[in-house]
């Protein structure tokens, strides 16, 4: 959540900043900010609620935007509600520092009132605020630079912040810092470019250096990089990494919306995920973070999944799968609630941590907690050199690309990819699936970009049905077995970008509650694949038929029965019933985003949301 750009170098700042703030649109967002410096004008800052575009018409409105020197921020409320005074930078009182920060100040009053008593004013309601006035505090009792009483009024706070902090009496510096959020640097040529990830500045170098958790770094002109760690000055050596994304990838490339790109591209990333792990001709389906630690999965007594949202989806089919293939008992747990419920977690236990970007701070702390208590973890997520990826002992990328937006989709099937071929390859080691069913599953994964894009052939039919449910006030949906997960994932898609108010239940519980919404007037959509419980959900279509609720049905093609009940049917292609929520989903995608774009919503930006959420 929030979005941090800052610029030093030799260019213009004010056109880097402004679109490296629209490639973290993504990120969730309520206003935004950007301030500049030159010599001639000195500290400039235009900040207004709204969006990006909104900054942009007020900026021509008599602000100055020369500068080579300049930081912008998109700022999600935490403390104080959206306006201008409350967004993004924010001023010490001397009115020399400025600051941009991502995260929360959990001290701040305390901080507030003895900086109060100190005589400092406060115009807004944010800790932002706070946290560049002790910095500033700081800096004049201690009569040092900006580095140094950055570091020291870090030392003060609790909580998570990425900041980046610009004093007018040392212009060609920016510092910038850590902890709990993620922030990266770009390294050019006479130049530097600092981020929340790297989508602002690929066009500009493929060099970026990924702060660690409890790292500053000393960003100045024609000078070498500085990081150093915040709890005890120590230097740190910069490591450089190449970065693997491309400019062509966080564009849209002619689709309306980043999420209709995203759902299309499925077909290729899942064959990414899966290229040079699986070879069904040869049986083999191999990850070296499974290879390396093949015993502590083997010998592990219980899974336990953390993720939250859509990747604790991805969780449940794995649930499904790891016990079918493994026969390891698997639990799946919200990481919010896993972190704060005192869990039991044992030595032999293994702990997958699953997150699109890599950063989920709910995520992340349930890390901590199992590292702490000996579990072994083992990280699945997209983003190179995020922070899960580091923080794990071991893990799988799932080589989606940058997913762009808010909603997931190619991170949900890419995920599910990846904990199948984990799957695979214990139900082969252990014994525990026979030969011929795990040369079949490896056949059957490798043809599934196949049939997803063969799925996404429904995309017409997915508009047509939309049109006539676009104005629904509720929704239900409906699977079983391993579609019961994409029954949680497609209600979830709905509500995110439609905000239309849907539920997913297991076909069955329907009797034990739910049966009772339905009338003509409830769209039920149910998840009817012919491999599976496919009796039992005819049983549960009739039910609903009984009480005029009206039916639309994901069914295999070629089916009949469901096709006799059901008011409106998409067919997909057949696979079997373990490998079918990546098929299953695909038209639930495209269902609940044709909606969301009849009902005029902001498809890649819905209200409220974040695709990283990086404070609790």
């Amino acid at each position: 959540m929030c979005g941090i750009v800052g610029y030093i170098g030799h260019r213009e700042a004010y056109p880097i900043v402004i679109k490296g703030l629209k490639r973290l649109e993504y990120r969730g967002y309520d206003s935004a900010g950007v301030m500049l410096y030159d010599a001639e004008s000195g500290i400039k800052i235009c900040k207004t609620k709204g969006k990006v575009v909104d900054l942009e018409a007020k900026a021509k409105n008599g602000f100055t935007t020369n500068g080579n020197i300049g930081i912008g921020h998109t700022r999600w409320a935490t403390h104080g509600v959206p306006n201008d005074v409350n967004s993004h930078p924010h001023l010490s009182n001397s009115g020399e520092l400025a600051i941009i920060h991502n995260g929360i100040i959990e001290n701040y009053a305390p901080l507030k009132e003895e900086l109060i008593k100190r005589g400092y004013v406060f115009h807004s309601d944010t800790d932002t605020e706070v946290l560049v006035n002790l910095i500033e505090e700081v800096q004049k009792k201690e009569n040092i630079k900006l580095g140094k009483a950055v570091q020291i009024a870090l030392n003060q706070v609790v909580g998570a912040y990425a900041i980046a902090v610009f004093d007018k009496k040392n212009p060609n510096e920016l510092v910038a810092a850590r902890l709990g959020s993620p922030l990266a640097i770009g390294v050019g040529e006479g130049e530097y470019f600092i981020a929340s990830d790297a989508s602002p500045f690929i066009e500009y170098t493929s060099n970026a250096i990924y702060l660690e958790d409890g790292e500053m770094a000393n960003i100045r002109l024609h000078k070498p990089l500085k990081i150093r760690k915040i709890k005890d000055d120590s230097l740190v050596d910069p490591y450089i990494q190449e970065l693997q994304m491309n400019l062509e990838q966080i564009e849209k490339g002619g689709y309306d919306h980043f999420m209709l790109k995203e759902i299309y591209e499925q077909p290729s990333v899942i064959k990414d995920t899966y290229r040079g792990r699986l070879n069904a001709n040869k049986g083999i389906v191999q990850m070296a973070g499974v290879e390396d630690n093949l015993e502590k999965f083997l010998n592990a007594k219980r899974i336990v999944i953390v993720a939250c949202g859509t990747s604790w989806h991805a969780g449940l089919v794995a649930e499904y799968i790891f016990e079918e293939f493994a026969r390891i008992p698997v639990e799946v747990e919200y990481a919010s609630e896993f972190r704060y419920r005192n869990p039991i977690i044992n030595k032999d236990d293994v702990v997958i941590a699953i997150s699109q970007s890599g950063e989920t701070a709910d995520t992340m702390a349930a890390i901590k907690l199992a590292k702490e208590n000996g579990a072994f973890v083992f990280g699945v997520c997209n983003v190179v050199g995020s922070s899960i990826s580091r923080e794990t002992h071991a893990g799988a990328y799932t080589h989606a690309g940058p997913e762009i937006g808010v909603a997931s989709t190619k991170a949900f099937t890419t995920q599910i990819t990846v904990l199948t071929m984990i799957a695979l390859r214990l139900g082969k080691a252990k014994g525990t699936l026979s030969n011929t069913d795990f040369h079949t599953y490896l056949q059957e994964l490798e043809i599934i970009p196949e049939k997803v894009a063969e799925a996404l052939e429904t995309n017409d039919r997915a508009k047509e049905i939309a049109a006539a449910f676009k104005d629904a006030p509720n929704c239900l949906y409906l699977g079983r077995g391993y579609n019961f997960p994409v029954a949680l994932e497609g209600a979830l898609k709905l509500k995110e970008i439609s905000y239309i108010h849907a539920e997913g239940y297991p076909a069955a519980e329907m009797k034990h509650g739910p049966i009772a919404l339905i009338d003509e007037h409830m769209p039920v959509i149910v998840i009817a694949p012919k491999q599976g419980h496919y009796d039992k959900i005819v049983s549960n279509i009739q039910e609903i038929k009984s009480r005029s609720g009206k039916i639309i049905a994901v069914v295999t093609k070629g089916d009949t029965q469901v096709r006799e009940l059901a008011d409106y049917v998409i067919e997909i292609p057949e696979t079997s019933d373990a490998l079918s929520p990546l098929i299953t989903t695909i038209p639930l995608q495209l269902l609940s985003y044709y909606i969301a774009v009849m009902r005029g919503c902001n498809v890649d930006q819905p209200r409220n949301l974040a695709k990283s959420v990086t404070v609790e």
